[in-house]
Order: structure tokens, then C-alpha cells, then sequence
């Protein structure tokens, strides 16, 4: 099976910075899209920021210009560098990648970490 694994949550001030990091293991072929999703209190699970295998990056418009998202395709990691954080930023922030796994066949399954927390304090 796949596992993806986060770390680099944690408690930080307004404008302070963390590194999220997400590294896949397991029976991967390769992979094609990874992503960060947040979910927080009381709110629905949303997209942070995506990237393709090609290197072509997505983000939600409340993160533009402050998050990065990038990724080491020989070592299954993806990383999201976060700046000029807010209170509003607090939430766990979930890992999600596009696995591509060979059994008799080859074929793409998403798989989710189990999330980091992440605390912006005012």
C-alpha cells in the first residue's frame, strides 16, 4: 500500500513562517498531482495549493503570494513553505497525492496523510 506522511505543523505568530513537509512511501509506480487541503474549525476541507508532476502549480487566492507548494519527484516529497501567516491560516493541513500503483495493472489512486495542525496565534 501507499502511506503519505506530514510534518512541520505547529504553533507560530501572525507573520511567522513554517515548512510543511508530506513524503509518500510504499508501492508507488509514480505519482502525478500532489496537493495540501486545510480544513478549519467549523469549515469545510479546502484546496491550499496543487502541483502536477510537471511542476505546474495551483493555489487558493487566500494563500497567493505568501505559500509555496513544491516538490522532489525522486524522493515522493512535496512541501508547502508558508509565510506572512494569519489567524485565519489555523487548521490541519492535509496531504493529498495521485498515486500511481502497478498491480497486474497500472492505476491512479488518491491517498490523504493524516493531516498536521498548523496554529497561527494573534
Amino acid at each position: 500500500q501507499v502511506q503519505l506522511v506530514e510534518s512541520g505543523g505547529g504553533l507560530v505568530q501572525a507573520g511567522g513562517s513554517l515548512r510543511l513537509s508530506c513524503a509518500a512511501s510504499g508501492s508507488i509506480f509514480s505519482i502525478n498531482a500532489m496537493g495540501w487541503y486545510r480544513q478549519g474549525p467549523g469549515k469545510q476541507r479546502e484546496l491550499v495549493a496543487a502541483i502536477t508532476s510537471g511542476g505546474s502549480t495551483n493555489y487558493a487566492d487566500s494563500v497567493k503570494g505568501r505559500f509555496t507548494i513544491s516538490r522532489d519527484s525522486a524522493e515522493n516529497t512535496v512541501h508547502l513553505q508558508m509565510s506572512s501567516l494569519k489567524p485565519e491560516d489555523t487548521a490541519v493541513y492535509y496531504c493529498k497525492g495521485h498515486v500511481v500503483v502497478r498491480t497486474t495493472t497500472l492505476n491512479e489512486y488518491q491517498y490523504w496523510g493524516q493531516g498536521t495542525q498548523v496554529t497561527v496565534s494573534s
